[in-house]
Order: C-alpha cells, then sequence, then structure tokens
C-alpha cells in the first residue's frame, strides 16, 4: 500500500519551497514533496507563481505531475498549459487517463489541440482523446472515459482473467466487468467475486447479470450525477443509440460534477452573473458581481420613488416610515425561504414529484398560516405594546400579512418559471427575488395604508 506523507500546508512551507526553487535546490523540493499526496501538492503549487509552479511540475515524475495536473484549479490549470511545450504537455497527457485528458485538452486553444495530440506516445489513448472530444462536454460522452474492463459473454472464467490482467493495465480503478456480445452491445455485468468462486471452465453468460444501469452518449452530466446518487453506483457504462458500449462514468468524475453544479447554484443565488474564484483578478470579480449589485441599486431607487410618492401621507402618519425595514426584511425573508425550498426540490427531482398546481395550493396555504400568525403578532404588538390607533395597528398587520402571501407567491412561482425555460432556477433565490420583494412590499404596504389610513 503506498505510503501517504501527512502534510500540513504552512507559510514557513512555502517559504521554505519557494527559497528551495529560487536557489534551484532540486533534490530538497523533491524530498520535501515525497510521499505528499497529489492534491496537497497541487493546493501548494495554487499558492505559487506560474513560473515556480511549473518548476516544481518539471521536477517531478511524469506520472506524477500528470496527476497533479489534474487537482489544480482549473484557472491555474490554463496558466500553466500555455506555458508549456505541446510536447511537455502530451508527456503527461500519456499518463492520464483518457476522461481526464480530455478535461485538459479541452483547456487548450484549439489551434494547439492538434499539436498536442499529434506528440502523444500512446496512439490507442490517442484514438480515444479524439473520439471523446467529439462529445459535448456536459453530456455523458464528454464525461466518460474509455478505460474500462470488459468480457465477451462466450468467454469462461480463466479467457476472462487473462484478459483482465490485460487491460488492468490501462484502468486505474476496476469498479464492474462489463459484459458484451461479439458485436459490442452491452449485455450486463459480473462481479469480481463471481469470477474468482467460479470454476475455471464456467461461461460467463452463466455468471453475469443482465440488469445493469447504462446512460446513452447524450444525456446532461445532472441527469448522469442524480441516477448514480439514486441508485448509489460507483461506476456507469455510457452506450450509443444502438447500446454498444463506448466508455463508463465513474464516480470520481460525478463528484466533480455535484461540487461545479453546488457552485453555480450558490453563485447564482449570491447574485454572481459567471464562475468566479476568489484568486481571479479585481476586475473579473467586480464584473461577475456588478450586474446583479446594479439590479439592487436600480430596485433601491424605485423603491425611494415609491416612498416619495407617498411623501404626503408619510408626513400625516410618519411612524409608517418606522415599520418599512419590518415590511421588507420579511418580504424578502419569505421569498428566499420559498424558493430555496422549491429549489432544492427541483434539484432532485422524482418521477412522483408534485404537479405546478399542487405545489402553488401548498406554497399558499403555508403562506396563508404564516401570514395570519405573523399579521397577527405584529398588530398586536404595534396596538397593544407601542400605543398607536386601532387603524394603525391594523394597517400594519394586515400589510405584513398580504406581503408575506405576495412574496411566497413569488418565491414558488419565479423558480418554477426559470426551470420551465432552462434557467438556472438558484437565480431566484438571490437578489431577483429579494429586489422584487421590496419593491412590491413597499406598494402593497402604502396600498393598504392609503385604503385604511385615508393617506
Amino acid at each position: 500500500m503506498e505510503n501517504i506523507k501527512s502534510f500540513e500546508l504552512s507559510k514557513e512551507f512555502l517559504e521554505s519551497l519557494q527559497e528551495g526553487i529560487e536557489n534551484q535546490q532540486n533534490d530538497y523540493i523533491i524530498q520535501s514533496l515525497e510521499g505528499v499526496n497529489v492534491a496537497d501538492i497541487a493546493a501548494l503549487l495554487d499558492e505559487l507563481n506560474m513560473e515556480e509552479a511549473i518548476y516544481v511540475l518539471r521536477l517531478m515524475p511524469s506520472d506524477v505531475s500528470a496527476d497533479i495536473l489534474i487537482e489544480l484549479e482549473e484557472d491555474s490549470v490554463v496558466k500553466v498549459i500555455r506555458e508549456m511545450e505541446a510536447f511537455e504537455l502530451a508527456k503527461l497527457i500519456d499518463q492520464m487517463e483518457s476522461d481526464d485528458a480530455v478535461d485538459i485538452l479541452n483547456l487548450v486553444h484549439n489551434k494547439d489541440r492538434e499539436d498536442v495530440i499529434s506528440h502523444l506516445q500512446d496512439k490507442e489513448k490517442s484514438a480515444h482523446i479524439v473520439d471523446l472530444l467529439r462529445y459535448d462536454e456536459d453530456s455523458a460522452g464528454g464525461l466518460m472515459g474509455k478505460e474500462f474492463i470488459k468480457a465477451n459473454q462466450n468467454w469462461n472464467v480463466i479467457q476472462t482473467i487473462d484478459e483482465i490482467r490485460r487491460q488492468a493495465e490501462k484502468v486505474e480503478k476496476i469498479y464492474s466487468i462489463y459484459v458484451v456480445d461479439n458485436k459490442q452491445h452491452l449485455l450486463g455485468r459480473v462481479s469480481l467475486k463471481k469470477i474468482i468462486l467460479a470454476s475455471s471452465d464456467t461461461k460467463i453468460a452463466d455468471i453475469y447479470e443482465p440488469e445493469v444501469f447504462s446512460v446513452p452518449t447524450q444525456m446532461d452530466q445532472e441527469e448522469v450525477a442524480e441516477i448514480m446518487r439514486k441508485y448509489d453506483l460507483e461506476s456507469i457504462p455510457v452506450v450509443n443509440s444502438k447500446n454498444k458500449l463506448l466508455g463508463r462514468i465513474t464516480v470520481d468524475d460525478i463528484l466533480d460534477v455535484i461540487r461545479e453544479q453546488s457552485e453555480e447554484d450558490i453563485q447564482a443565488m449570491t447574485g454572481f452573473s459567471s464562475d468566479v474564484e476568489e484568486s481571479d483578478s479585481i476586475f473579473r470579480i467586480s464584473k461577475a458581481r456588478l450586474p446583479w449589485l446594479l439590479i439592487g441599486v436600480v430596485g433601491g431607487l424605485m423603491g425611494s420613488q415609491i416612498i416619495g410618492y407617498f411623501e404626503d401621507g408619510l408626513s400625516k402618519y410618519i411612524a409608517l416610515a418606522s415599520f418599512i425595514p419590518l415590511i421588507a426584511a420579511t418580504g424578502g425573508n419569505v421569498g428566499i425561504q420559498s424558493s430555496s425550498l422549491v429549489v432544492q426540490t427541483l434539484a432532485a427531482k422524482s418521477v412522483f414529484e408534485e404537479s405546478i398546481l399542487n405545489r402553488f395550493i401548498k406554497g399558499l396555504l403555508v403562506a396563508l398560516v404564516n401570514g395570519l400568525m405573523l399579521g397577527a403578532f405584529v398588530f398586536c404588538t404595534v396596538f397593544f405594546i407601542y400605543g398607536f390607533e386601532f387603524r394603525f395597528g391594523l394597517t400594519v398587520g394586515i400589510a405584513l400579512f398580504c406581503v408575506v402571501l405576495l412574496a411566497s407567491f413569488m418565491g414558488t412561482v419565479t423558480p418554477l418559471v426559470l426551470d420551465k425555460y432552462g434557467i438556472n432556477p438558484a437565480m431566484a433565490s438571490g437578489p431577483f427575488i429579494t429586489t422584487a420583494n421590496d419593491l412590491l412590499g413597499l406598494a402593497v404596504y402604502f396600498g393598504v395604508a392609503t385604503l385604511l389610513l385615508n393617506l
């Protein structure tokens, strides 16, 4: 078993490594990183500048450097491969599995991609990579790897074990042995346990399991992730329209998909217009934040216009102004709660999911209960504790009740509409829903006040 060195990234170690790079103390650098997990080395290189990171990569064995490159943040990978010659990058790609190699090559400019592929030493892998590059990055075809183990249904156990030994040289992780016919159509799978326990002359056709989940090449990666999550699969075969076995997707690829989707949802909910990292430039981060901030500013200006329209009424009931934050905050909270619940449901769709009408009715009933409770509580507080007149307390209570209903409606409907039109529904949980509810809340608040207090 590989001995992994316990490692903790510290400022002192980083400075020591940078000093070693500056003084070209190659033996020290190699010894310092020997036995350290490639993920930890990648985290370390992300803290270095590009010249230093590439210096370290060139010192490491090519198989280790390849694994480190896979673990680096995407922005760092782009910067590294731009500094590498085509033959250098090809040397690392030769050490990768085909799906990881394609992920790296997708970050290379199209004009340079063919140059890198032409330098690959493994011609079989080169053919696999060219084939995989045809598929959309976000599809099952773009996610799959060509390294997997298959067995013909007509083989016996001895033949299968010999073939497993031969194929396993290029397969890092063995989860299942897929069973095919003479035309490479997927028939099922057989476990290593069954092969080991069966007698030598047993036919694979007699021991394989025909029930096997598979996905077509064009299936979206998020659908693949949901299938693997639902059925707790470690790998899943990918087939074409004729059920011919083309590749497999492993659980580590799916974990990357889930992480990317979570990051996208979080950024959408917090008002980022594009994918950004903390390490990105000030301009790029500002550019990603600015659109939603502008929407918030515009919403605030519109809100001030609404308040200004009722300026005369506010002069008669100055206390109305003190409850504006209450109305805005409650509407925002209710909207975010409602939209977050719907987004969560949409992210884990079920064949038994409720219809849009049922969801709307359920959300409305919840809003009615919450609105009545909150409205009654505020009315009692304003009238009995703060000592305002009955009509004023009733105004604030009814306005809050209406705002809760409206915010709940917006929070429920908006993500459903966005999802229907193929837009990330997580956007409904961010500045969009908050700004909309602020404006609607103010309009409702002053509308009720106009009716009850004759503003």
